[in-house]
């Protein structure tokens, strides 16, 4: 079976790309903790000038957390203390000391949100959408939410969040949420020039403080029925009973 993550270094790019096409590239404890050793390697070796991050395939750069770990039978405390990786992954990317671009290949939905933009540029395919679902099965995106406040204004935060809608490609640049949205056939091109030419930019102090308060209100949102109710129903392709608790 291929890895579920991919490091390729050459002319001073690390290509870091998520490798799991046929699950959409969804983000389980083992890719996670994946990625964040692959982008530490990216840190401490001098010869890295620059890092992308993409996925593997052509539809989706990364579908957000795999959402059989939000359902699944296991204590509370086991669950708040699995999204410690996410949080890594978010104190490290400020801090790689070098230049960082997304290459969202496509849809960057929940999570995947979070890992794009915690780069310094997010360049996106054509055809690419970008959403945070998650209040479809009955949670906020807790885990990114501190994120894309810091990158998109609040009013369309809002709105992203409260309907779960999905928004184009040209719209994620009009927002804030992408620099660049580029053609398939000259995706490839584009990222290369803008890997070696990126701009690293200062990230806010408070950024720790509030990730830590986001995940607990994720690990509160574990304890309702209504989570259950609405990964239950995403799996089962219906609608969620919402019980209000």
């Amino acid at each position: 079976m291929a890895e579920e993550l991919l490091y390729d270094v050459s002319d001073g790019v690390a290509t870091v790309t998520l490798n799991r096409p046929d699950q959409r590239n969804a983000l389980n404890g083992e890719l996670l903790a994946a990625l964040v050793e692959a982008m530490k390697s990216a840190r401490d070796d001098d010869a890295v000038r620059a890092v992308v991050l993409t996925g593997a395939g052509d539809k989706v750069f990364c579908a957000g957390a795999d959402l059989g770990g939000f359902a699944a039978d296991a204590p509370l405390v086991d669950k708040h203390f699995a999204s410690d990786t996410f949080l890594e992954f978010f104190r490290l990317m400020p801090r790689l000391g070098k230049p960082s671009l997304c290459a969202a290949n496509g849809h960057v939905l929940a999570g995947g949100m979070g890992l794009a933009l915690s780069c310094d540029l997010l360049i996106a395919k054509e055809g690419a959408r970008f959403g945070t679902p998650e209040i479809n099965v009955g949670a906020f995106p807790y885990m990114i939410m501190s994120i894309i406040y810091r990158n998109v204004p609040r009013k369309k935060v809002n709105e992203m969040m409260l309907l779960g809608e999905q928004i184009s490609g040209e719209q994620a640049v009009e927002y804030g949420l992408a620099n660049k949205v580029v053609p398939a056939d000259e995706f490839d091109a584009a990222l290369m020039r803008l890997g070696h030419d990126a701009m690293y930019r200062q990230q806010d102090m408070a950024l720790d403080d509030a990730l830590e308060f986001l995940r607990s209100q994720l690990s509160l949102t574990f304890t309702t029925e209504d989570i259950q109710e609405g990964v239950k129903a995403f799996f089962e392709k219906r609608e969620p009973e919402w019980k209000g608790r």
